[in-house]
């Protein structure tokens, strides 16, 4: 269909700018450790979160269509596990955990976009895991369940940083799933750290759904009326926010059925809130839609990030070569201040034996050239030392911060700016910074434009059902980017 060619194909040309234009910028400079492309080239995720009985295993079963992941009362699993999709497997087969690889090779296969999590070492490793399912509910994405969070545990218990992982997941991921049971509406500590610290600064906040798990076993519609209350003045004094959070219902079918809980008023409630279901279900669905949207945010974020960076190394290289031009030439006007005495005093006292004697003008060169060999050693190598240091003190007048956006920008990448300044001293090509900066410039001022004008016709694609083809072109607007690029490198 046009429609799923189309985003296809816009979902590759941004991974290809992405790949062609940032990417090696990135990790020249220090800005990321691996390439960028590799945390998005991958298939749209969905995380989910959640404390230690908050269903998250019952609800991804519920997703799924079967018992895949280990369900009970007390922590069953401490493990992260990514489950997706396996389509070698025919759709009319039942739907059943057909392969599971460890984190060993999830770490270290390229086509998966976990490379940046080996920094957790081997614990964490040993934590880590992927399932393959045949389930249709996977054809487009992938989930990611993670151990149920706790009030007592440690990053010494646990063996790597909970928190760090949760957020390099986070920003992994297209949609993050929050998880609450009514036996716990309000949250453990690790949650609450979580929620507070972690998730708050590594997405974002449209990103994130809360979700009142196991409704069903509420005994009444005035007991989850009263739990729903708790959760969102909870979550209000969590996350900070004026409004009221929205939080999803739901509860599993599947669950539901195995044990026989509920009163006929509990029955009836929980029919009318079926809505509420599918209505969860649906957002979860729409995870590779979100993934076009995140793409053009992560474009658009770091290419932002990375045109400040270098305006950054630009300012100081310009700055280093106008101090050095300035000082070099007093230097120069000194010598030659003293290469003349000498070249006078010969020539007038017949020290060297008079001006006709062409050791008087020997003797003055010497002296010049001594004083700049002199003044190279010295003097410039202290005062460059001492103009180094004075940049990296006044880091944040290196480029103008006239907008809050430009400000926040600048607080992401002002540490691995002075990082690099120091690794560097100081040193680095500002022709080719220059170069880099031009290119990265333009996918910032081009590029996201050109991909924001593209979702804006996939959106009245999606509005106009009736636009069915075999194939789609290229979307013309990243076509033109990469052609504004291609002109401007001839």
């Amino acid at each position: 269909m046009y429609r799923e060619n189309f985003i296809n194909s816009l979902r590759a040309e941004m991974v290809d700018m992405v790949k062609d234009h940032l990417s090696s910028v990135a990790l020249k400079y220090g800005y990321s450790d691996v390439s960028l492309e590799t945390t998005i080239r991958w298939r749209p995720m969905v995380l989910i979160l959640g404390n230690y009985s908050s269903g998250k295993s019952t609800l991804i079963n519920e997703f799924l269509g079967a018992d895949i992941q280990a369900v009970g009362q007390a922590p069953t699993d401490d493990s992260f596990t990514i489950i997706t999709c396996d389509e070698d497997i025919p759709d009319s087969e039942a739907i059943r955990l057909t392969e599971v690889r460890d984190g060993k090779f999830l770490l270290n296969d390229p086509e998966y976009p976990f490379e940046i999590l080996k920094k957790h070492g081997q614990r964490f490793a040993s934590h880590f895991r992927l399932k393959k399912v045949n389930s249709p509910f996977l054809k487009n994405l992938a989930l990611i369940d993670t151990p149920g969070m706790l009030d007592s545990i440690t990053e010494r218990d646990r063996g790597y940083d909970y928190q760090d992982v949760i957020g390099d997941l986070a920003q992994l991921a297209d949609l993050v799933l929050v998880l609450f049971d009514p036996h716990k509406a309000g949250t453990v500590r690790e949650s609450h750290t979580s929620l507070r610290e972690t998730i708050s600064t590594r997405t974002f906040e449209d990103r994130v759904l809360f979700v009142l798990n196991r409704i069903d076993e509420c005994a009444s519609l005035s007991d989850l009326l009263q739990v729903y209350g708790t959760l969102c003045w909870n979550l209000s004094q969590i996350t900070g926010r004026k409004d009221i959070p929205t939080i999803h219902l739901t509860y599993s079918s599947r669950a539901a059925k195995s044990v026989e809980r509920h009163s006929a008023e509990a029955r009836d409630f929980l029919y009318h809130l079926q809505n509420q279901r599918k209505k969860l279900k649906e957002a979860v669905l729409e995870a590779p839609q979100r993934r076009l949207d995140n793409l053009a945010s992560f474009i658009e974020t770091h290419s932002e990030r990375l045109d400040q960076f270098l305006e950054a190394l630009i300012a100081y290289g310009t700055r280093l070569r106008n101090f050095r031009l300035k000082f070099w030439l007093l230097g120069l006007v000194i010598g030659l201040a003293l290469g003349s005495t000498v070249l006078l005093g010969g020539m007038m006292g017949g020290i060297l034996g008079g001006p006709d004697n062409p050791m008087v003008f020997i003797a003055g060169g010497s002296v010049v050239a001594a004083f700049l060999i002199l003044w190279g050693l010295l003097p410039m190598r202290l005062l460059g030392w001492r103009f180094h240091n004075n940049q990296l003190k006044r880091i944040d007048q290196l480029i103008p911060l006239e907008s809050q956006t430009r400000k926040d920008s600048w607080q992401a990448v002002r540490d691995l700016v002075a990082a690099y300044l120091r690794k560097s001293v100081g040193r680095f090509p500002l022709r080719v910074v220059k170069q880099e900066y031009t290119s990265v410039h333009r996918v910032f001022t081009i590029g996201t434009r050109d991909i924001r004008k593209a979702l804006n016709e996939l959106a009245a694609i999606m509005k106009d059902r009736s636009l069915i083809e075999d194939a789609a072109p290229q979307p013309p607007d990243i076509q033109n980017f990469e052609m504004h690029y291609k002109n401007s490198s001839d």
